[in-house]
């Protein structure tokens, strides 16, 4: 038999990206840390460091950036009084904040997966958008999802959820932030084959293509645009 002990912390990214570089280029290791004047004159030409240059920006981009990277402590408990045939099914269903769940997949399911579809917030002004930026994901998750509410904010009917409207200010950027973050994680869990599905919207259909080609690459990015079905004139129609 053998006894192992798991430590809790979800795939650390950003350790992962330095080991990826060292073993790359080891030239550029010096005393165990990364000396990128080296990396510089290996990439030649390739380092552009015009300050005036094209680039996908927004406020927050930065924080999201770091948000990927953060390490979590978080853990994924079995409810096996809620599941059905638990011994023998292949399925997985996990209920919890989206973020969270992304980071404890990485150890497991890196580089594994096949197919991911995502529905996320057209941000029409009406959805709510995450922000993520609280001490515990498992109490801001049962408040946000109406499961806990503080006294001092229940009303009549449940929990109160604030929109990201156009008259907030910084209406894209957080839309924007929320998707970052989520993305980058789940293309580490994508396989070499793999393939991701986002259903969207008019208001960030450009935004998110922009996304993906700076987190994807423009070409392993497309747009597929279907016909919504309004009436019953087209029922059945397959389009």
């Amino acid at each position: 038999m053998i006894n192992s002990k798991l430590n809790g912390e979800s795939k650390d990214m950003v350790q992962d990206n330095i080991s990826k570089l060292k073993e790359n280029f080891p030239e550029i290791v010096t005393e165990d840390k990364i000396d990128f004047d080296k990396l510089k004159l290996i990439l030649g030409n390739n380092i552009d460091e015009n300050p005036e240059k094209y680039n996908f920006t927004w406020p927050g981009k930065i924080q999201a950036i770091k948000e990927s990277q953060k390490t979590s402590y978080g853990t994924l408990r079995p409810c096996k009084e809620e599941s059905k045939n638990w011994d023998s099914t292949q399925n997985l269903y996990i209920e919890g904040d989206n973020l969270e769940a992304l980071k404890l997949l990485q150890k497991s399911y890196n580089n594994k997966i096949k197919t991911i579809c995502i529905d996320p917030p057209y941000n029409t002004g009406k959805d709510f958008i995450y922000k993520d930026n609280y001490k515990d994901n498992l109490e801001n998750y049962l408040k946000l999802s109406g499961q806990v509410v503080k006294e001092e904010e229940r009303e009549s009917i449940g929990i109160k959820l604030s929109t990201n409207t156009e008259l907030k200010g910084k209406y894209h950027s957080n839309w924007l932030n929320m998707m970052y973050s989520r993305l980058k994680l789940a293309k580490n869990l994508l396989s070499n084959q793999g393939t991701l599905f986002i259903n969207i919207g008019d208001k960030e259909v450009e935004n998110l293509k922009k996304l993906c080609n700076e987190i994807f690459g423009e070409e392993n990015t497309e747009i597929i645009i279907w016909e919504k079905v309004t009436g019953s004139e087209n029922a059945g129609s397959g389009k």
